[in-house]
Order: structure tokens, then sequence, then C-alpha cells
């Protein structure tokens, strides 16, 4: 008899065990792109177990681009991600496209123009005549003729020479271009080829001239808001905790995206993630609040997208993209 009830209470406690295991909630997590030090914060929030200690299981996943997040979030493929505003905003420019912007990362855009620091060119205007590298596919290439024609240049003032992206360090570094068209995050990557020789880089940041609007923004599937808005909730408070770690020690963001990705350099990640901390924290922020998509700004940024894109103003309601009902300041 005591035999039977130990085996009684045995089972029961295994039962009980598994059906606490199948009670925790699962984020299917997509990045729009390979894991780096713009990717960190996630990476930390799992390593630092802030998921774990709110019962969340966490898939990390990487998309391949920003537009892959929004296709993926939309089809079910993940529940939660990481992308540009402005390739939310496109999709859902006439479209009815299931998914939400429910947290703002960057409240500046990324893109920016690197030259050496001994070419003479110090503003926008002084690329003239001069010739940029950029990646082929990079998004950038769409706005940047909008960018020089909002600042009085012609797209034909600068010449643009599309290549693949691990060329442009070493054209730049040997001279064979004068410049070229990143984001801001991969300066440390570019950095370290031009001490090599022994040159120095000069950042021209778009925001300095004209080109403002929110640039990464944490995504959510309509779906996983409808049925489990108090998850969505705790995930974006997790993932700003980690912001905010990673911030005050980004050796600990590179540390934390080794662990889970061996491949990756945790000093090369933490510089990247470095990087990136002047978009998150910036007059912008201090305004508005941490995460907040401000009405004003977020107009501003589907304007880019609409003359980008050459879509009517009109087509879409910026607003209706994104939600303020998961944070708070």
């Amino acid at each position: 008899m005591i035999k039977r009830f130990r085996r009684y209470l045995l089972t029961a406690s295994l039962v009980s065990m598994a059906a606490s295991a199948q009670a925790a909630d699962k984020i299917r997590w997509l990045n729009d792109w390979l894991p780096a030090g713009d990717k960190a914060i996630i990476y930390l929030a799992v390593e630092k177990g802030l998921f774990a200690a709110e019962d969340i299981d966490v898939e990390i996943m990487s998309g391949r681009g920003s537009s892959d997040v929004v296709t993926k979030l939309a089809t079910g493929a993940a529940d939660m991600g990481t992308g540009g505003l402005s390739a939310l905003l496109q999709a859902k420019a006439g479209a009815t496209v299931p998914v939400t912007a429910v947290l703002s990362v960057y409240t500046k855009q990324p893109d920016a123009v690197f030259v050496s620091a001994d070419s003479g060119i110090e503003t926008l205007d002084d690329l003239k005549g001069k010739n940029l590298a950029t990646a082929t596919f990079s998004a950038s290439n769409v706005t940047w003729p909008l960018v020089l024609e909002a600042n009085g240049m012609s797209p034909n003032d600068v010449r643009v020479t599309k290549v693949d992206p691990g060329a442009m360090g070493p054209m730049m570094s040997t001279g064979r271009v004068d410049g070229t068209i990143n984001w801001i995050t991969k300066l440390p990557a570019f950095n370290a080829l031009m001490e090599q020789a022994g040159k120095e880089i000069r950042v021209l940041p778009w925001s300095d001239y004209g080109f403002d609007g929110y640039g990464l923004s944490v995504f959510a599937s309509d779906r996983l808001i409808k049925e489990k808005p108090e998850l969505v909730r705790k995930v974006l408070a997790i993932y700003r905790q980690a912001q905010k770690m990673a911030i005050e020690d980004p050796q600990q963001a590179g540390a934390a995206l080794k662990a889970k990705v061996a491949e990756v350099d945790a000093e090369v990640v933490a510089e990247e993630f470095s990087a990136s901390i002047p978009l998150m924290q910036n007059e912008i922020s201090e305004r508005d609040g941490a995460g907040v998509f401000n009405p004003i700004l977020l107009a501003t940024t589907w304007k880019w997208v609409a003359k980008a894109q050459d879509l009517p103003e009109d087509t879409l309601n910026p607003a209706d993209a994104v939600s303020a009902d998961f944070i708070s300041k």
C-alpha cells in the first residue's frame, strides 16, 4: 500500500513537472540579420536568465532583412523580432499586414557616409565629384538620392559604386573609393581596416542632414498581440531591461552573444553595440521617453518612406502601424 502511494506521488510529481514545462510561454524571435553587435540585446536577455525568470522560452532566429521579418511575422513563422520601421510602413501601405511595431529601438536613423579623416571631406556638400562604395542590396541606396536632394544636391553629384559588402572596407582603406555608405554600427570593422592603413574615419551621419525618423524597432505579430497581450508586455519589459544592461556594459553584451554564437568576436560585438548607443540614447529618447513612437517623428519617418517608394502619403496613416499599449515611459 505504501509502495503504491509512493508510486502515485512520484507519478503525480512527474505529471505536474511536465504540465509546468508545457505551461511555459514560448517566443520565436526573429532578428533582421545575422548575429552582430546591434542584435546583442536579445542574446543578453537570454544569457542572463531574464526570460527564464518569467518562464518564457525564447528561440532566436536570423532573418534576411527587415522585409523578411515582416513577412515571417505576418505568416506565423515567427512571433516577435526586430527590423527597420520603414520596411513595416512600406509593407502596410495599401495592404493588410498583421504586424505591429511595439517598441522603438533606434530613434535616429543609422545610415551614414564614412570617409577618411584626411580626405578634406567634412560635409555632405564636399562629396560632390567623389565616388562612394555601397553594398549592392543596401536599403540605404533607395534613400540616398533623396538625402542629396533635400540638401540641394543632385544624385548625379556623387558617383556611387555598388559592390559586395566585404569589398567596401578594403576599397576605402586603399583609396579606390573616397568613402562608403554604411550603418554607423559597422564603424568598428571599418576603423580596424583604416587603422591598418594608418588612417582614421570621419563619419557623416545622415541624421545631421535632415534624414530624421525611426530605425530599428521591435515588431510583434497581431496574432500574438490579440491572443497573449500580457506576454508581449513581459517580453518588451525584459528587452528594455537587457538594453539598459547592455548600454551600461557593452562588454557583457558581447560576451552574451559569444556564449550563444561561438564564431563571433566578443570584442567586435561590444564595439558594434557601443557604436549603436547614440542611436538609442539621444535628445529624442530623452524628450519622448525610451521606446516611444512620437506621432510627429513617426509621420516624418513615413514621409521619407513614401517619397522613396513613390507612394502618396495618404496611402497610410503611420499611426496604424504602431502601438503604444505595451510600454510605459
